[in-house]
């Protein structure tokens, strides 16, 4: 194991204090919020040349590297959607950085080159994703970005002569984009990065091969950070959403006929519960949460006076649903509860049939239009890697519309389903995942992650991360904690907003559980997430820092009393609640790994990853933990920070750049964990 000899980089210590509900918060690294500084730039570059003096040691690398290569450098399937009898995707061929863009004409067709970002001659860091396709056929949306930003660059194809059209929308936010039946024109809502007027909330018609200038505003909801606009074509409808981000999130909903002249018309205004809307032939139908916390789905009869009819067609049952689409004059439902369910409906809400799931498969549902013959399925499992499947409601049979990659065997890979009690006594469950002689022995190094919020359940799903370390011996340890919805809506309130804390508990719990079963020992325990799951591993190692040996920390949200005031995330309000609130503040100090990271203490490895591109949890929180951690840890164990230009939160990075971050990874853990390569 490779000794860190080089001194610490220098992070100057230029205290803030906040006086926050009378309570006085300090900050020492505020200055390194402010990214573009030049002081900001010499401390990245610092860090980035202490991470590598450490992985660099790090014996088998190139062995690490050819096993990523191998895993990671195979044919990819992806962001399929069909239009008529035409199938547009996705591909990577090995050897390639990006995935082109594909059409298939049929089923059984030949695929066909539409789009292949290296002919644009702007670098490998250059990805595309096909977005929509015009109703005619002929024309085909897609998305153009740079590293991992969440903005894009939005496209318009001829699909027939492979010929780009001058219209375009620039780098910016695409909230909402319907081609008009005709195909000559568009409707959209778009956030341009330099808009005169940032917060201008407005939805317009552009006309093909016309000016910009020339577009026509259709409606105007307002000028206000704190709002949000979006559209789309639904049936005979165009349909708007307004969505204003208040104490609570409150949302208006108009309707335009496509034909026809005349603004929107508004259905529901100021409602404060989910409505997600299908219209089949000038019936409207909706998914809601209104008196149904797990959701129903009804029928909307509109009347004049605004008191519509809601006519129940799906009930709600004990287990939330997850999505819902109509095709084949069928209404197909997801459940997410521990497994997947797909339940099938007539339009008057007679369950015809269930699809068969395997308990360990993880089933998506990929978007579909109500005149479409089929339903395509993405599958996967915890072993293998994500397959499409085409699903007929006429025949009830499922065909493969695509081979799985086959980078890893499944053969000699097995899990279970455990359940242990959390710190106040509630069941909770954790999959063990692992080869069959891991599962049946102890003292395995360990692997956990989890995520606990925003009422994701953690299901089934194939990761390289977690495959590459199986193969040499690791558990994998999958707890479902409360902040998700396995077990419906309840399971998420208990961790929500001023509840957050129960994720953490139940996160723990499930380590200790991991230690005192023998699974593992706490020096051979590593814990990873990202995203959010970057804020969960960020309060639990701060918590009990004692419980695990190696922390991987990804785009994560770690100064908890600030995530609000940086890019849009003061739409998590409702999720985290903001230090404005002073109950809220209350619950957030508490756990903020920011500021529970303590002088002295003996922390365990971490590697912290993140990136300049990084527009939802900005890299300002990476950089920040990075400094604290290091001037505060009274252990010898490495704690550096990992850091991209091009990293974003979109998983667009180029295959040679993914291979060199997993590479990095991989070496982390198994030099902390003594596994062997």
């Amino acid at each position: 194991m490779p000794k860190l000899t080089e001194p610490l980089p220098h992070s100057p210590i230029e205290v803030v204090t906040d006086i926050l509900h009378g309570v006085p918060v300090e900050d020492p690294y505020r200055w390194l919020e402010d990214q573009d500084s030049a002081r900001t730039r010499a401390w990245i570059a610092e860090q980035t040349r202490y991470a590598c003096c450490y992985l660099d040691r790090i014996p088998g690398r190139e062995l690490i590297r050819r096993r990523i290569r191998e895993l990671l450098d195979v044919e990819t399937h992806d962001s399929i959607q069909r239009a008529g009898n035409c199938y547009f995707f996705r591909k990577r061929l090995p050897g390639q950085e990006q995935p082109s863009i594909y059409m298939r004409d049929g089923a059984e067709g030949c695929d066909r080159l539409l789009i292949d970002p290296l002919e644009r001659g702007t670098g490998k860091y250059t990805a595309i994703k096909p977005l929509k396709v015009s109703p005619d056929g002929r024309l085909l949306l897609y998305e153009v970005k740079e590293g991992g930003e969440r903005t894009g660059t939005f496209e318009l194809l001829e699909i027939e002569t492979r010929n780009r059209l001058s219209d375009f929308l620039p780098r910016g936010y695409l909230r909402g984009f319907a081609f008009a039946p005709d195909g000559e024109s568009f409707c959209y809502v778009h956030e341009a990065v330099d808009a005169k007027r940032p917060f201008y909330r407005a939805a317009y018609r552009h006309v093909l091969g016309t000016p910009p200038s020339e577009d026509h505003e259709i409606f105007f909801a307002g000028e206000s950070a704190k709002m949000r606009l979006s559209l789309f074509f639904e049936g005979a409808f165009l349909v708007i959403f307004v969505h204003h981000f208040l104490e609570k999130t409150l949302t208006d909903i108009y309707l335009k006929p496509v034909k026809g002249e005349g603004r929107p018309k508004p259905i529901f205004l100021g409602v404060d519960y989910h409505l997600g809307l299908r219209v089949l032939h000038e019936r409207i139908f909706a998914a809601t949460d209104r008196n149904a916390p797990n959701r129903r789905i009804v029928e909307i009869r509109l009347r004049e006076n605004g008191r519509h009819d809601w006519i129940d067609i799906v009930p709600e049952i004990r287990v939330p649903i997850q999505n819902w689409f109509i095709a084949g004059s069928c209404i197909f439902v997801s459940y997410r509860e521990m497994t997947n369910r797909i339940r099938i409906f007539e339009l008057s809400g007679k369950q015809l049939a269930e699809l068969p799931i395997r308990g360990d498969e993880t089933v998506r549902m990929v978007p579909a239009s109500p005149e479409s013959d089929e339903l395509l399925l993405e599958t996967e499992s915890f072993i293998e890697p994500i397959g499409i499947v085409r699903y007929s409601p006429k025949t009830g049979t499922s065909t493969p519309w695509t081979k799985r990659p086959s980078p890893f065997d499944p053969a000699n890979y097995s899990h279970s389903r455990i359940w242990f009690l959390s710190g106040d006594g509630t069941r909770v469950p954790m999959y063990l995942v692992g080869r069959r002689d891991v599962l049946e022995g102890t003292g395995n190094p360990t692997i956990m992650t989890s995520y606990g919020g925003y009422g994701v359940s953690m299901t089934p799903q194939f990761s390289i991360f977690t495959a590459f370390l199986m193969e040499r011996g690791c558990l994998f340890a999958l707890p479902n904690i409360r902040g998700g919805s396995e077990f419906g809506v309840e399971w998420h309130e208990a961790a929500k907003r001023r509840n957050r804390q129960t994720a953490y508990d139940d996160f723990l719990s499930a380590a200790e559980w991991l230690i005192k079963t023998e699974r593992t020992t706490a020096g051979r325990l590593a814990i990873f997430g990202g995203s959010n799951s970057g804020l969960l591993v960020g309060a639990a190692l701060t918590q009990r820092p004692d419980l695990f040996r190696a922390v991987v920390c990804m785009v994560p949200m770690l100064d908890m009393l600030r995530y609000h005031l940086f890019d849009h995330a003061h739409v998590w309000k409702d999720e985290f609640g903001t230090v404005d609130d002073p109950d809220d503040f209350a619950a957030l100090l508490k756990y903020s790994p920011y500021h529970q990271v303590l002088q002295g203490t003996a922390y365990p490895a971490t590697m912290i990853v993140s990136g300049d591109a990084d527009r939802n949890c900005n890299p300002l929180h990476a950089r920040k933990m990075t400094a604290r951690l290091q001037a505060a840890n009274a252990s010898d164990h490495p704690i550096f920070l990992d850091y991209n230009k091009f990293r974003g939160h979109s998983p667009v990075m180029p295959l040679s750049e993914r291979i060199e971050a997993l590479t990095d990874r991989m070496a982390f853990l198994c030099d902390q964990l003594q596994l062997s390569i």
